[in-house]
């Protein structure tokens, strides 16, 4: 709204809707008077700060006495930060410091110690709980006075902070003003009642252990910075005493139990240090004493063969995980190879000089070696100074000759016996196997890394058991007594068709190859070669008889090289006519063929199918030659009518021996297609035999197996010497190889070269080798010109 004041006058505009300001820019400054103001005289001012230095002591006595100030905290407050404004910073410090001595001094420690007790835990109960209280009091205090906490003593470097002061006047007084005042030291019962809760911890009194109450001391004792000074060394001195008390009483028991005693107590040690918050270089001295102690200075204890040969033997794994654990902590496991061979040295030898389980050789040293093997992975960490050292033990007692004296051979006796075993798995298959070193999971995983086929397959499972089996072949050194066992019985398994699997035989050969290289197997593939060849020989015979005239008979011939075959000795027997026919028409046909050559037949290696015609229908027999021999002698007799043990060897001509476990085989084994009169097990020579016409057999085709005569030692010793005699000749051979390349050679070189071109197929003594040097410069292949050999060309 506005209004027009008169003509020729400026228009002014007025606002009704504000209030009229008396603000005038241009009239200067205006005088701005107080009416009845009070002025403070010097007397007021100190009535204030005696006031208010009065409310602080006195909220001081009332926090010493566990009562609320009746000032309130907003005014004392107020109060400390006149008072510090006023310059009198330093004097309120100081009298707050003397208030706070004289309280814990005069007030509190005497309520301290009134309520200690007659033990150290009374006494540190009591400390604890009156530092709770007075940690309160102190933060009260500390929230009242904060600003001469903030604003003077953050700044003066010569006096602490409430906090800190707090803290130091509560230690002096509870570790250092009770000595001084002739009073017993209430610092070392709190030191000293810690370590007995541990020592009641340690005893396993949880009536008498207070977790609670440790757990705090020591966070008190931090809080105070005496921890390391006062409780650290304390604490150690005393737990060095409990250790070494425990190892004395725990180590007169058997080791299995020492080593879990002290493995629990390590670990009860550290999960307390960590619980309690105990300072890690003191779980670190404390573990380094217990080790030093428990471990170290009972080394003699843990590395006792003896203990070590008892939880081998009992399979405590557990007990051997924690002893080899036990031993990493003062980094001496390694200490534990010595034990550790020693037991493989001994129980190896025991196994191998026993006569009694001569047999089971091959199947306890594996037994031996896959336990071993287990405690090396699940005990020992798959420490590879373990494997080592159970190769190095191994091939020791394997070598011993100490250990073959019983056998009355110079040879080692596990080469023959690793032979016969790789002879039984091939024979047999994985019927063979003995359930202890059948593949477990990890076994079988193992072996599937490296390379030995799927778990499922059980030519896969037959390949792992000859690779275990090749594992102590590896250790020998003598090998040409396993090649010549293996090369007898392989052509065995040839001859007989008695290979579980061609496969596995074919595998096998592939491995030794591998492992000896060519010259060792040569003979070997040689005779799998005369096979394939007889089998094409065969294939060109039948098809020249086809071309002429039928036969009646189904002749299968092997022809062999003597070189590559084992020597069998000559059987002397009367075939049947017709058999013998043939013999001579398939003799006729290869001299014709290979002129120049000469068959020897050996016929106590052959073998036949015999049909036969029972009351309950006919058969089929697979029996040994002389088997049939005997048996188609009765196709000349009437029903009822019997031969005599006499009419039978003179119509076959067998010795004694074999025609004996050929009846044997017929008449008395469970498979019965001859009756003898009168019954019995063994056969007499004045026994008399009839067909059983009442034999039966649910299968058309029936194995009747022969009678095996077992190997005599005769037969044993004599093919050990033919081996050390070859070693002779290789021997012999080595020797003059090397006087040929170097012409002149010292008498320890030589020796040293031998050594080392024969190692390969046996260990030879220093003797023998000597011998043979005379033997060759009697032969004039070299002689002796003062202390060199001397190649004479």
């Amino acid at each position: 709204m506005s209004k027009t004041l008169g003509i020729g006058s400026r228009p002014k505009v007025i606002d009704l809707t504000r209030p009229p300001s008396n603000f005038q820019p241009h009239a200067g400054a205006k005088r701005l008077v107080i009416k009845n103001l009070r002025t403070t005289s010097t007397k007021s001012v100190d009535e204030y700060y005696d006031r208010t230095w009065s409310e602080l002591d006195a909220a001081l006595t009332s926090i010493f006495n566990k009562s609320p100030p009746s000032t309130p905290l907003e005014v004392l407050c107020r109060g400390v930060e006149a008072t510090c404004r006023r310059g009198q910073a330093e004097k309120l410090f100081m009298h707050l410091k003397d208030r706070c001595k004289g309280y814990l001094e005069k007030q509190l420690l005497p309520e301290v110690e009134r309520q200690t007790g007659t033990s150290n835990i009374d006494a540190l109960r009591a400390v604890q709980r009156f530092w709770v209280v007075w940690n309160e009091q102190s933060t009260l205090l500390r929230s009242i006075f904060s600003y001469l906490d903030r604003s003077y003593l953050l700044n003066v470097k010569d006096l602490p902070q409430l906090e800190d002061l707090g803290i130091q006047q509560y230690r002096h007084t509870i570790f250092t003003k009770s000595k001084g005042s002739g009073r017993q030291n209430l610092g070392a019962k709190v030191v000293q009642g810690m370590c007995d809760l541990v020592s009641y911890d340690r005893a396993g009194q949880e009536d008498l252990f207070d977790p609670n109450l440790l757990k705090d001391s020591i966070l008190m004792l931090h809080i105070f910075g005496v921890y390391g000074k006062s409780f650290e060394p304390h604490f150690l001195q005393q737990s060095a005493t409990y250790f070494a008390t425990f190892a004395q009483e725990r180590s007169t028991s058997i080791l299995k139990n020492y080593i879990s005693a002290v493995h629990n107590l390590l670990a009860r040690e550290a999960l307390r240090a960590d619980t309690y918050n105990f300072d890690s270089t003191t779980k670190r001295h404390l573990l380094d004493s217990a080790h030093h102690i428990l471990i170290e200075e009972k080394s003699q204890l843990l590395l006792d063969p003896k203990g070590l040969a008892t939880l081998i033997e009992d399979n405590a794994l557990e007990s051997m995980k924690a002893l080899y654990n036990l031993l990493g902590l003062s980094k001496m496991q390694l200490k534990l190879k010595e034990p550790f061979e020693t037991y493989v040295k001994v129980a190896g030898a025991a196994i191998v000089s026993d006569k009694e389980r001569v047999d089971e050789m091959v199947v306890r040293l594996l037994e031996l070696k896959k336990s071993l093997d287990k405690i090396i992975r699940d005990a020992f960490e798959k420490d590879e100074a373990f494997s080592y050292s159970l190769r190095e033990a191994f091939g020791n007692f394997i070598n011993d000759k100490k250990n073959t004296l019983a056998y009355g051979t110079s040879n080692s006796k596990v080469g023959e016996m690793i032979a016969k075993y790789m002879d039984l798995l091939l024979r047999g298959g994985l019927k063979a196997v003995p359930r202890s070193l059948a593949s477990d999971a990890k076994d079988r995983d193992a072996a599937e890394k490296q390379g030995h086929g799927s778990t499922g397959d059980e030519d896969a499972e037959l390949d792992r058991q000859l690779e275990q089996g090749l594992e102590l072949f590896r250790f020998i050194e003598g090998k040409d007594v396993f090649e010549a066992f293996y090369k007898k019985d392989l052509a065995r398994r040839l001859l007989m068709a008695r290979s579980a699997s061609q496969d596995a035989e074919r595998n096998m050969l592939a491995k030794l190859k591998i492992e000896c290289g060519f010259a060792f197997t040569h003979n070997l593939e040689q005779m799998f070669k005369d096979q394939e060849i007889a089998r094409d020989e065969m294939i060109a015979y039948k098809q020249s008889l086809s071309n002429t005239s039928k036969t009646t008979m189904d002749l299968q011939v092997s022809v062999l090289s003597a070189a590559a075959w084992p020597t069998y000795p000559d059987v002397t027997v009367k075939l049947p006519p017709e058999v013998a026919r043939h013999l001579e028409k398939y003799d006729r046909h290869y001299k014709h063929k290979h002129t120049g050559r000469r068959l020897t037949w050996k016929h106590a290696l052959a073998h036949a199918v015999v049909k036969a015609q029972f009351k309950k229908g006919p058969k089929e027999l697979l029996v040994s030659a002389f088997q049939a021999i005997v048996l188609v002698l009765f196709n000349d007799i009437a029903d009822g009518e019997h031969l005599s043990y006499r009419d039978i060897q003179e119509s076959t001509g067998l010795v004694d021996a074999e025609l004996e476990r050929t009846l044997q085989s017929l008449a008395c084994a469970k498979l019965r297609v001859l009756t003898k009169h009168p019954k019995g097990r063994e056969v007499n020579h004045d026994d008399t035999f009839t067909v059983n016409l009442a034999f039966q057999d649910p299968k058309y085709r029936i194995k009747i197996n022969q009678i095996q005569l077992k190997e005599t030692k005769e037969e044993n010793q004599e093919t050990h010497e033919r081996v050390h005699q070859d070693r002779q000749y290789e021997t012999q051979a080595a020797i003059v190889r090397i006087m040929k390349s170097r012409k002149t050679m010292t008498h320890a070189n030589l020796i040293a070269e031998v050594i080392e071109q024969t190692k390969k197929r046996g260990a030879i003594e220093l003797g023998e080798i000597k011998q043979n040097i005379d033997k060759l410069i009697d032969k004039d292949y070299m002689e002796r010109e003062g202390g060199t050999y001397v190649y004479v060309a």
